[in-house]
């Protein structure tokens, strides 16, 4: 998976450009507040059709114009483009090859990329939500059918809060609930299922990719926390179970307790949760670890790279770890956002200033 170019048309501080990338490692730099970040945000932004930082579509178009555009040009089997039109008061718009796609689930896996920013601390740190996500946004480039099980199984989830909060008889409410229990187990049962294989895949990469980052001092493992099974059934009965012996305790608090939106990953280093007790530098590590085990299941999955995207990383490691990392980036294409690069490894360079973009190597 390589991208060749991309073209910005008013988008964030960019008026109208164009960028030609290399095969191999290709590094942006420039000062802060640039326009680094905005690259490799409208990049990732073609593969999953939504930014990472921000909800509103508004927030990335230049200001006074009325809609921005991305071009994005990928080799995965044969070239392709993708192209996205944002605009402040409507959806965005998605073209494949200039074939505009109607669902937003047709825009999974035609790109893979991998985005990594010293903002990830939030995957070992936050709450349980940043670690789904860490999971759904690389479950859905794997497969679209796990994309459309996610937004299908969050509008059954919502149709149950509000049966919870409205319902004022709760023997009427259990007469009722059983209808979409049975729909949010089946569509829930199969997304637990997916992302515990993705666990199980991804803690044995993890796992030795953090031995080599510690010198083989510490053992990170990782579980899924949740709803348990070997199989989609399994999963599907011990879920209705749960939220038949959950129907009190979800009526009065109003909402649903138990399913995959209240799932997470538990990850420890030497048995202990390195969330609660890791200190800065184990937490950073960590997110390294999952972050370049990420690749490899990609790899593995699709028999590719997928393109790496690694936003003001550098600064945020030690010198054995950035070496570590550069290391390993040399087997995909990398682009990487610093404000200083000063490595002897091959590299194409970019200076970025004020949204102008110029290649010196």
């Amino acid at each position: 998976m390589i991208v060749k170019n991309l073209k910005l048309k008013n988008y964030r501080n960019y008026k109208d450009i164009s960028i030609s990338f290399a095969p191999g490692l290709n590094v942006l730099v420039g000062d802060n507040a640039q326009g680094k970040t905005n690259l490799v945000e409208a990049i990732f932004l073609c593969a999953i059709g939504k930014s990472l930082r921000t909800n509103k579509d508004k927030d990335l178009i230049l200001w006074n114009t009325d809609y921005s555009k991305i071009d994005l040009t990928v080799e995965k089997v044969n070239r392709k483009t993708i192209s996205l039109y944002l605009f402040p008061n409507q959806n965005k718009a998605i073209k494949i090859n200039n074939i505009p796609i109607k669902k937003m689930g047709e825009l999974m896996g035609e790109f893979n990329a991998v985005y990594f920013c010293p903002d990830e601390l939030k995957l070992i740190k936050d709450s349980p939500q940043e670690r789904r996500r860490f999971m759904d946004i690389d479950l859905s480039q794997f497969d679209k059918n796990y994309f459309y099980a996610l937004s299908k199984y969050n509008k059954i989830l919502l149709q149950r809060n509000k049966l919870l909060k409205s319902t004022t008889s709760f023997d009427v409410l259990k007469d009722t609930l059983s209808i979409w229990d049975e729909q949010l187990a089946k569509v829930g049962s199969y997304i637990i299922y997916e992302r515990i294989k993705f666990v199980e895949n991804l803690k044995k990469f993890a796992h030795d990719i953090h031995l080599e980052l510690t010198n083989n001092k510490e053992n990170l493992t990782l579980e899924y926390v949740g709803i348990l099974g070997d199989t989609v059934q399994d999963i599907k009965d011990s879920m209705i179970m749960s939220l038949t012996k959950n129907i009190q305790k979800d009526w009065e608090l109003g909402y649903t307790t138990v399913g995959p939106h209240r799932d997470d990953i538990k990850i420890c280093i030497n048995d202990i949760d390195v969330r609660y007790y890791g200190s800065q530098g184990q937490q950073r590590t960590s997110a390294l670890s999952l972050k370049l085990a990420e690749l490899e299941i990609f790899y593995h999955s699709l028999g590719q790279y997928p393109v790496l995207l690694l936003d003001d990383v550098l600064s945020e490691l030690d010198q054995n770890r950035q070496l570590a990392l550069l290391k390993r980036v040399s087997k995909m294409q990398t682009i990487l956002t610093c404000t200083d690069f000063d490595f002897s490894i091959p590299y194409t360079r970019y200076e970025i200033s004020n949204g102008t973009v110029k290649n010196v190597k």
